[in-house]
């Protein structure tokens, strides 16, 4: 994560906690479906902006490593997940590239809606496959650019317009990709609908209402196929929503 993530996130943090997109969604309950089926012993969420993988994590895991880059990320987070009651979670502040643990040293690993961020992804896959013991799980839970190049363009240039520490939003192929190459292996994939709500959207990185309407203008200007591809409704010359996509991907270390 660069160092404008460091700093846009501290800014922001508290938003983060209460960010719909971030605190519920489809994503997040799969997961902890799928958690809540096995056994684990320790687990690291990596990149855990407001905490919320953290939280669901102790409940279910005997001992959470909570990691960020921003230290005001951290605090947020203890803070929710200490008013939960939890209390089987550390906080270590670091790079999802550089990760400050033993090898093999977790038997599950989480990292959600933040890879986006990352500005080397396949360092940060090889940071997490070193720490995971054989046959541990990682789910990867992040926001997807279409496979369209075109519209995998349109997407991810809105995203740096909102949030200039936004570095890319990969596609599914990439995802697969990167992982097998990383040495995982994929077990599970699912793909969910990412709807948008263009003010809470805007207003989560505190933007002026000036900046709003210009790129509210900018969304508005895009051709037809794009558009319809990222399911723009409009009112008036208003943005209201947009839609995405966003994966969960299950990898094993073998």
């Amino acid at each position: 994560m660069s160092k404008s993530s460091k700093e846009q996130f501290g800014a922001f943090a508290e938003a983060y906690v209460t960010s719909k997109n971030h605190a519920k969604g489809d994503d997040l309950s799969l997961l902890e479906q799928l958690i809540e089926k096995e056994t684990y012993q320790a687990a690291v969420d990596i990149a855990t902006g407001g905490g919320h993988v953290a939280k669901k994590l102790a409940t279910y895991v005997k001992d959470v490593v909570a990691v960020d880059l921003t230290p005001e990320m951290l605090t947020v987070a203890k803070k929710q997940i200490d008013d939960a009651g939890l209390l089987n979670v550390q906080y270590i502040e670091a790079a999802a590239e550089n990760l400050p643990f033993a090898d093999e040293q977790f038997d599950l690993a989480v990292n959600r809606i933040a890879a986006h961020h990352f500005m080397d992804v396949p360092k940060f896959l090889t940071e997490t496959y070193r720490i995971l013991q054989k046959g541990a799980r990682f789910y990867l839970l992040d926001n997807v650019a279409l496979e369209n190049r075109v519209y995998d363009k349109a997407y991810n240039e809105l995203e740096k317009k909102r949030d200039s520490s936004h570095v890319r939003a990969y596609k599914k192929s990439e995802w697969l990709s990167m992982m097998e190459e990383g040495g995982f292996t994929i077990t599970f994939l699912r793909t969910f609908k990412k709807t948008f709500d263009y003010q809470d959207w805007t207003d989560r990185v505190q933007f002026t209402e000036k900046e709003k309407q210009e790129l509210a203008e900018w969304i508005i200007e895009q051709p037809l196929d794009v558009k319809r591809a990222l399911d723009v409704h409009e009112v008036d010359n208003d943005v209201i929503r947009f839609s995405g996509q966003s994966i969960l991907l299950e990898a094993v270390k073998k």
